[in-house]
C-alpha cells in the first residue's frame, strides 16, 4: 500500500465504519471471483495465489524489506499470517460446497465468540447462543457435501477469531500494513502443500496456473480484491476502534455475502437458510455492548 493511499485511509476525514463498508463489498466481490476458478485450480491453489499474490503486492508496496524486524514481531507476524492463509483456505473449501452467505454466517460464530469474550455479560451470552441456532438452521438439515461445507466453515470460523485476536496485536505494535503484506507469505508458505496436492487431485493447479496468464491474473485479482483492500482496511480500523467493536461491525459481512451471491452467482436463500443468517445478523446487534478502554482490548 502507497504511502499517500494509506495517509488517506488513516485520516479522521474517513470514518472507519465506511472505510469497513468498502472493504467488505471487496472482500466478497474477490471471493465470487475465486469462486469461479475452482473448476480450473481447484480451491487449495487459488487460495494459495490469493494469499501469496496478495502478500507479493502489498510487500511491493510498501517495500517491507527495508523494515527491521526483531524476533518477537516475525513471530507474532507469522502467527497472523498462518491464521489468515488457513482461514482463506477453509473458507475457500467451504464455499466450494455452500452458498457464499451461507458460509460467511456459519463461520460468524468466531468474531462473536470473540465479542462475546470480550464482554462477558448475560446478553453477549444470549446472542452467542442465537447465532449457534443460526448455524443448526444453515446446516443441521443440509446434505452430508453441505455439511461438510458447513464443517470448513466453522474451522474458518475459529480462524478468524485467531485473526482478530493476532491482528490486533500485529496493529497495536505499530506493524499494520507491513505485518500484512509479510503475515501472508508466510501463511502462504503454510498452506502451500494444499496447493500444491489440489493440482494432483483433478484439478489443474499450480501448472495450469502458470500456462493460463488470465488464470494466474484472476488468482491474484481475487487476492488484491479479498486480502490486500479489506485486510489493509482491517488493520487501520482496527488501530482505531476495539477489538469487541470491531467484532460487531462485521454484522455487515453476511448481509454483503449474500448480496453479492445473489447477484453475482445467482445462489438464492432458502427460507430455512435466509432465517439462519438472520438469526446470525440478529445475534451481533443484539450483542452490541460499549466499547472496553483501548488498553483493555491488547490481548
Amino acid at each position: 500500500m502507497s504511502a499517500p493511499v494509506e495517509r488517506i485511509w488513516s485520516a479522521g476525514r474517513v470514518s472507519p465504519e465506511a472505510l469497513f463498508t468498502v472493504g467488505a463489498v471487496s472482500q466478497y466481490l474477490g471471493a465470487a471471483t475465486a469462486f469461479e476458478l475452482f473448476d480450473e485450480l481447484g480451491p487449495g491453489t487459488v487460495a494459495l495465489l490469493r494469499v501469496a499474490g496478495a502478500g507479493a503486492v502489498v510487500v511491493l508496496l510498501r517495500r517491507s524489506w527495508r523494515r527491521s524486524w526483531s524476533r518477537n514481531e516475525l513471530a507474532w507476524t507469522a502467527a497472523f499470517g498462518a491464521a489468515l492463509a488457513s482461514m482463506n483456505l477453509f473458507f475457500y473449501l467451504a464455499i466450494e460446497r455452500v452458498p457464499l452467505g451461507n458460509s460467511v454466517a456459519i463461520e460468524f460464530i468466531g468474531p462473536i465468540a470473540v465479542a462475546a469474550f470480550g464482554t462477558r455479560t448475560l446478553r453477549s451470552s444470549g446472542a452467542l447462543a442465537l447465532a449457534v441456532g443460526g448455524v443448526v438452521a444453515l446446516a443441521g438439515l443440509a446434505p452430508p457435501e453441505a455439511q461438510l461445507g458447513a464443517l470448513f466453515s466453522l474451522i474458518a470460523g475459529a480462524l478468524w477469531a485467531g485473526y482478530i485476536v493476532l491482528g490486533h496485536r500485529v496493529a497495536r505494535a505499530g506493524m499494520a500494513v507491513d505485518g500484512l503484506g509479510v503475515g501472508m507469505l508466510i501463511g502462504a508458505l503454510v498452506i502451500s502443500p494444499v496447493g500444491i496436492i489440489d493440482g494432483t487431485a483433478g484439478a489443474g493447479g499450480l501448472g495450469a496456473a502458470a500456462g493460463a496468464p488470465l488464470l494466474l491474473a484472476g488468482g491474484v485479482a481475487a487476492g488484491v480484491l479479498s486480502n490486500v483492500i479489506p485486510y489493509g482496511i482491517d488493520q487501520l480500523v482496527m488501530q482505531r476502534l476495539a477489538r469487541a467493536r470491531f467484532a460487531l461491525l462485521q454484522a455487515l459481512l453476511p448481509v454483503t455475502a449474500t448480496l453479492i451471491g445473489l447477484v453475482w452467482l445467482s445462489q438464492v436463500p432458502s427460507m430455512r437458510e435466509a432465517v439462519g443468517i438472520v438469526a446470525v445478523i440478529a445475534a451481533i446487534v443484539i450483542n452490541r455492548e460499549s466499547d472496553p478502554a483501548p488498553t483493555d482490548v491488547v490481548p
